[in-house]
């Protein structure tokens, strides 16, 4: 009795601590908040973290299929969350909080010109020699400041993607939200989020139609290293 009495106490004390260890490690840094939590509405489809993203590995530094972003760019994204739900739709977020040790992992694979797996995807029409010098690779990134999100809009009605003329990610003029050769649907669905990011506090970025900085950001010249988990 004794011994089993004994047992069931080390058991219960090896599941508390391995408790409070999953807790703990679910702990936003500060300043930094999930946006599962802060903005329950939004679908996360976290790319860096699967293997369908243009370089076709999981991204250093993703070690869940969470987001993050600042306290001030997931409330700013509340009020965004709730302009479009009143439309008719959700947010889906690509990717928010991004570590440098991601951005570095973009810059090696981008040195490495014998690795094209996804270009079919992402830059069929480019040469992935040019992907650094032409600026679609960089060495620093606003999502690593925190207040930055790549997403797109869900139509709750039929349950799918809107349509945005252009997929996340394309390297390419077609990812830019002024790009007119696409149809007047397609365009106007890039004006629906564009337009609920500016209403609440966001600014968008010329080449890419996902891509929205909070203007205010608190931490405009840091860029974290945090791992995403």
């Amino acid at each position: 009795m004794k011994k089993s009495i004994i047992f069931a106490t080390v058991i219960a004390i090896a599941f508390s601590v391995l408790y409070v260890s999953c807790k703990q490690s679910d702990v936003a840094p500060k300043g930094f908040v999930y946006l599962a939590e802060a903005v329950p509405d939004a679908i996360l489809e976290i790319r860096y973290y699967s293997t369908y993203n243009f370089v076709g590995d999981r991204i250093n530094g993703y070690e869940k299929p969470v987001a993050l972003l600042t306290t001030e760019a997931a409330e700013a994204l509340k009020a965004v969350s709730d302009d479009v739900k009143a439309q008719g739709y959700r947010l889906k977020i690509y990717d928010a909080y991004r570590p440098q040790r991601a951005v570095t992992h973009f810059i090696n694979w981008a040195k490495d010109t014998s690795d094209t797996r996804m270009k079919q995807y992402f830059y069929p029409n480019l040469d992935k020699s040019v992907l650094f010098t032409q600026g679609y690779i960089a060495e620093k990134s606003g999502h690593s400041r925190g207040s930055t999100v790549d997403l797109t809009l869900f139509d709750m009605e039929s349950e799918k993607e809107v349509d945005m003329g252009g997929t996340f990610d394309w390297f390419g003029i077609e990812s830019h939200p002024d790009y007119m050769q696409i149809s007047e649907e397609q365009y106007a669905n890039r004006m629906i989020l564009r337009e609920a990011m500016l209403r609440h506090g966001f600014k968008p970025l010329e080449e890419e139609w996902w891509h929205f900085t909070l203007k205010d950001e608190p931490y405009p010249d840091t860029y974290f290293d945090y791992p995403v988990k």
